[in-house]
């Protein structure tokens, strides 16, 4: 029998009778040899001897599930023509499935000496360097159904695979901070008695520590350094890092989807790992510098860097394109991932250096009929340019404006009205113009990146010593609350106004127009000591304390959000599909139950509004008082009197007479009234 024949394509390994297909896009090389080691680590190499265009490829007999494996890629060393091919650098395969091991931050990892970034590096990093790992794809997804949740009913849960369940006493031990901790039912029933329907994990693509944070005894938690999109991070694997984690994530997303709640992955294909000209050679690097990351026009051996960390991909070479949308294909059809949020995604939209809402890379993604049909959000914006409201109709985004606006009302920001007003009705002063709807909005208060809520309400600036940078890190001034002494306090008035901003900021999230965000814990008073930079704490500060849950206030606010989310689901008037949705769509009144006067929006001395969701059936009533007296609301005329009845307030003292034409609402407090 004749041995197969190689194809181009698929790119990366596909199995084949007697071994595996391997492919390799690379413009400029000279060869390309496939690292194959065997159980005791001796390494054979195999040369891809055929050539279609750019692809290198071949078959490699024996080659199979289990088998390790890495790239060696020969070419000239040429750093100012962009060019760094080094053979004696043992590559990550950029279609690896799974990845075995971690890097050994030595010299022999970098394809330049540490004496010379532009002197070439002969010594071999196969010793120092993790192993990709070839994985059948033979795992039984019967049963598996996707929630196909509609958008105007998600509410998005944040969370860390490994923070969520390392500390959780009802998973078994040996399953905590893992994908199978995840989908374990003590996790999963925490998520479903909140009412949340989405999980949006944090980076679970391949990532790798940072060297730096290493020697000082740190680790990189958050995730946000990619080296392999499509491989599932090996460390939060409990079934080991031999290929087991692949199947191990998707018994994840089939535990969740069982429970009717869909997975959205954090996504950061912006940039890579490999940092720039002083980083190491670990992928990308190695097999094709100048096609795979952006590099300056007039200087090659330095490289573009939107992203803040070294380098960006470089979204207007078609390799680089065809690996993003690849590997977003692979974690929808292969994994069942129903949604992806953009880290930086305004990187992806910069083909010639300006932002371009007519990119290639979103028009790809719209044309695409498998990307089409899954949730899209973008943090719109780069360390080079700010972008909210600027992504397709198609998508939707992280609204910074409704964080920020959101907050300077619950501090007591004057003149805040107008803008608290556009931000609960969906925001439609950045997305109406362009033919968008509330849905566009992804909104948020408090996110993995910076504050807890716990922590926002509590501490005047932040401390991020135990990061090691001298505090110099994160975002520098929170600005006061009012809230009294930082951090711990038996101060019952202090604690008492913290409860109702935290109430507060819950309330105006998950009543708002749009599609709210929370960040997981915020439900439980998580905090992490005044950290609004943990992406190095893979530690207790970072790590849920399900201990703390049993106290009175944590279980407090835990039913205190529980009951907000039952309420936004029962109640169409809170989740408008379009600007307008309803009677008349949400409507603003004075506190004396007049109408807003042009100058009532901008006097300083107004921190006092009623918002009304009119329903076909039941009307919705917020009484927001941001000022420091209690103020007196009375409910507007043409809704009628006497049929309204408490659905919660953020002051546990709060009475509702039996009928009711006013209502006292205490300083720093919302009350939420419906019809009866």
């Amino acid at each position: 029998m004749n041995a197969p024949s190689s194809r181009p394509y698929p790119l990366g390994v596909t199995l084949v009778d007697g071994g595996a297909n391997v492919a390799v896009y690379s413009e400029s090389a000279e060869a390309v040899d496939v690292a194959v080691f065997d159980e005791s680590g001796a390494e054979q190499t195999v040369r891809l001897d055929d050539r279609d265009g750019h692809v290198f490829h071949g078959v490699v007999a024996g080659m199979g599930p289990g088998t390790r494996y890495g790239l060696r890629v020969h070419g000239p060393w040429a750093p100012e023509r962009g060019l760094r091919y080094n053979a004696h650098k043992l590559l990550i395969d950029p279609y690896a499935k799974a990845i075995e091991g971690a890097w050994d931050w030595d010299e022999s990892v970098f394809g330049h000496t540490f004496a010379d970034p532009e002197a070439f590096n002969d010594a071999d990093s196969a010793a120092t360097s993790p192993r990709c790992v070839v994985v059948a794809d033979d795992f039984d997804w019967s049963g598996d159904v996707a929630p196909a949740t509609p958008l105007r009913d998600t509410v998005v849960y944040e969370v860390h695979v490994k923070g969520f369940t390392q500390q959780h006493p009802d998973v078994p031990e040996e399953l905590r901070g893992t994908y199978a901790g995840l989908g374990h039912p003590a996790a999963i029933k925490h998520l479903t008695d909140l009412g949340v329907t989405a999980v949006e994990l944090m980076p679970v693509h391949q990532f790798a520590q940072d060297s730096h944070l290493l020697e000082k005894g740190l680790r990189n938690y958050w995730g946000y350094n990619s080296i392999a999109f499509l491989a599932p991070h090996n460390e939060y694997s409990a079934a080991g890092d031999d290929g087991g984690q692949v199947d191990e994530f998707k018994a994840m997303v089939k535990a969740l989807h069982a429970a009717g709640l869909e997975v959205w992955l954090d996504v950061v294909y912006n940039h890579t790992a490999e940092g720039n000209h002083m980083g190491p050679t670990l992928s990308l690097k190695g097999i094709d510098n100048p096609s795979y990351y952006r590099l300056v026009d007039d200087e090659r051996a330095s490289y573009f860097d939107t992203t803040g960390t070294g380098n960006s991909l470089n979204v207007s070479h078609p390799a680089a394109l065809q690996l993003i949308l690849d590997s977003l294909r692979y974690w929808v059809t292969e994994m069942h991932v129903d949604g992806f949020r953009f880290d930086l995604a305004t990187t992806l939209t910069r083909q010639g250096g300006e932002a371009d809402v007519h990119s290639a890379f979103l028009d790809i993604v719209h044309q695409d009929p498998v990307l089409s049909r899954v949730k899209l959000v973008a943090e719109p914006w780069d360390t080079a340019g700010y972008q909210v409201g600027g992504f397709p109709a198609r998508w939707s985004e992280w609204n910074g404006k409704f964080r920020d606006d959101v907050r300077d009302f619950w501090r007591g920001t004057e003149g805040a009205l107008g803008e608290i007003a556009q931000r609960i009705a969906g925001s439609a002063d950045v997305y109406q113009a362009d033919g968008r709807s509330p849905l566009s909005s992804v909104n948020f208060v408090t996110a993995h990146d910076g504050f807890t809520l716990a922590d926002l309400t509590a501490y005047d600036d932040k401390h991020n010593e135990a990061n090691g940078e001298d505090n110099q890190d994160g975002e520098s001034d929170n600005r006061s609350w009012g809230c009294g002494a930082e951090g711990d306090t038996d101060d019952e008035g202090v604690l008492a106004l913290r409860g109702r901003q935290r109430r507060n900021l819950l309330t105006t999230l998950l009543l708002s127009s749009g599609v709210p965000m929370l960040l997981g814990g915020d439900e439980l008073g998580r905090t992490q000591g005044g950290n609004n930079n943990a992406y190095c704490q893979d530690d207790e500060i970072s790590w849920f304390d399900w201990e703390a849950v049993g106290s009175a206030e944590h279980q407090e606010l835990l039913a205190f959000t529980r009951q907000l989310i039952a309420l936004r689901q029962e109640h169409d008037a809170l989740r408008p599909k379009w600007y307008g949705d309803g009677n008349r769509g949400v409507r603003f009144v004075r506190a004396d139950g007049a109408d807003m006067a042009v100058a009532d929006w901008t006097d300083p001395r107004n921190k006092a509004i009623t918002v009304v969701f009119p329903g076909d059936a039941t009307t919705i009533l917020l009484l927001l008082n941001a000022s420091d007296g209690v103020v007196e609301f009375t409910i507007p005329p043409n809704l009628g009197s006497g049929r309204w009845q408490l659905e919660l307030s953020s002051d546990p003292e709060q009475e509702v007479a039996k009928r009711v034409e006013t209502l006292l609402v205490c300083d720093h407090s919302v009350t939420v009234l419906r019809s009866a």
